[in-house]
């Protein structure tokens, strides 16, 4: 019960120093570049064990995270992306966070995060994750096994190769984004609460099963949400994660299997659902010298299954049946854990759907498509966060420039939208900065 009240009083999750103080090692032990979320081997037996591992002493598990920075688009928005601000060339503070995440017991620690967003000008309950874990020998094979308590589906996982946790690690809502997506790509992230038990046999073999309840119009306003938000998920929605790990050197590996299964019901006054179906793939590679040289690269491949009975009903779909399919790669290098490097690719490809994707000035898609394609690169710099660092423990920082390019946007590269828009005016840049202490 304290730790649910806990959960109410407080987008992605992040590296958050009060780790860093618990465990007594600098941000560099948990994370490729001193700053997450991507993690290392020890960042993931550190979260795989509950988050509870640390140096025996007493320390406030409080942490804040700031994110903002400056981002411009090839060519001006018809609107403003958000009120009070202009239809390019913003600064801006995107997010304000305050974390719990400290261990509770032997066995169970807590990550909880509030989150102030600074273009809707909101406070509500973020990311969160309850975790119990413990080892156990059976049969001669030893194994972990535990149970997470969360409100995102794959943000418990301990790879960056999963939605949650995939690059890039900071976006801005200021600049444009293809229309299409997957239910696990974040739709349902605070609005649901779901459990999964998961094991890691012998260090190389991860199973995990659980599922996903909506939250009640009552709760979305307890938690600082909207009932509007809800997307009025129909009974349990299943969640199961596959993977198996192995390393060899300095060289690691790992593949597996997700995915997620959700019903949802667009108008409470009917009993007519719409059915989603996520299954996906993914892969991860990671090399690491002793801290010189890093790589990390991270393959996901989802597909979709929609069934649009609701949506059809409504008008709001033009097919009974849709799919949609979302490839991402990318790789990094890190220099002594200080600098970064990262080129990433995405694609799109989806059913055409009329009705689903309709034309309308720069969301829209003339041809009813949700096809986009491009790529991300990016540069960044953090100073902080390795052993001999000053303010090691409490506090780190984390600066770089990304640059978004599209190819293709909702299914054209020029007059996209049906106003007149080129998928390259969406291109985007965003120069961050991002504290934690």
């Amino acid at each position: 019960m304290l730790v649910a009240a806990l959960s109410l009083c407080v987008r992605q999750a992040y590296a958050v120093p009060s780790f860093a103080r618990q465990t007594g090692m600098p941000c560099s032990q948990c994370h490729v570049i001193s700053f997450g979320p991507a993690l290392t081997a020890y960042g993931r037996q550190f979260k795989l064990n509950a988050y509870t591992l640390d140096d025996a002493e007493s320390r406030m598990p409080l942490a804040v995270m700031l994110q903002g920075g400056f981002e411009h688009t090839a060519a001006a928005q018809p609107l403003a992306p958000a009120p009070h601000f202009a239809d390019n060339d913003n600064f801006s503070l995107d997010q304000a966070s305050v974390f719990l995440g400290t261990r509770i017991s032997e066995h169970m620690g807590v990550f909880v995060q509030g989150t102030y967003d600074g273009d809707a000008r909101h406070f509500n309950w973020d990311n969160t994750d309850l975790r119990y874990a413990r080892a156990l020998s059976l049969f001669g094979t030893d194994e972990i096994v535990g149970l997470s308590v969360n409100n995102n589906p794959t943000i418990q996982d301990l790879w960056n190769s999963t939605p949650a946790w995939g690059f890039p690690y900071i976006t801005s809502g200021l600049v444009p984004s293809p229309a299409a997506s997957p239910i696990i790509t974040g739709t349902l992230a605070q609005l649901v609460v779901g459990a999964s038990g998961y094991t890691m046999i012998h260090d190389h073999l991860y199973l995990e099963a659980g599922g996903y309840r909506g939250l009640s119009d009552r709760w979305l306003d307890n938690v600082g949400l909207y009932p509007s938000m809800s997307p009025h998920v129909k009974g349990v929605a299943p969640y199961y994660r596959a993977a198996y790990q192995f390393s060899a050197g300095s060289h690691y590996f790992s593949v597996g299997a997700f995915g997620l299964d959700v019903k949802m019901q667009p108008d409470p006054a009917s009993p007519s659902t719409d059915h989603y179906t996520d299954a996906a793939v993914d892969a991860v590679y990671q090399f690491s010298n002793e801290g010189s040289h890093g790589i990390l690269i991270n393959l996901s491949d989802i597909h979709e299954r929609q069934s649009l009975a609701a949506s059809l009903a409504a008008g709001n779909a033009a097919n009974p049946k849709d799919e949609l399919n979302v490839l991402r790669l990318d790789a990094g290098y890190v220099y002594h854990q200080t600098w970064g490097t990262t080129l990433a690719v995405f694609d799109i490809r989806g059913s055409g759907d009329s009705a689903l994707y309709a034309p309308a000035p720069l969301t829209g898609s003339l041809t009813g498509s949700p096809n986009s394609r491009g790529y991300i690169a990016q540069i960044e710099y953090v100073p902080f966060g390795k052993a001999a660092s000053w303010g090691r423990s409490w506090l780190n920082v984390r600066i770089g420039l990304q640059y978004t390019a599209y190819l293709k946007f909702d299914g054209g590269t020029s007059d996209y939208d049906g106003s007149g828009r080129a998928a390259s005016q969406n291109n985007s840049l965003f120069l961050f900065y991002w504290l934690a202490f």
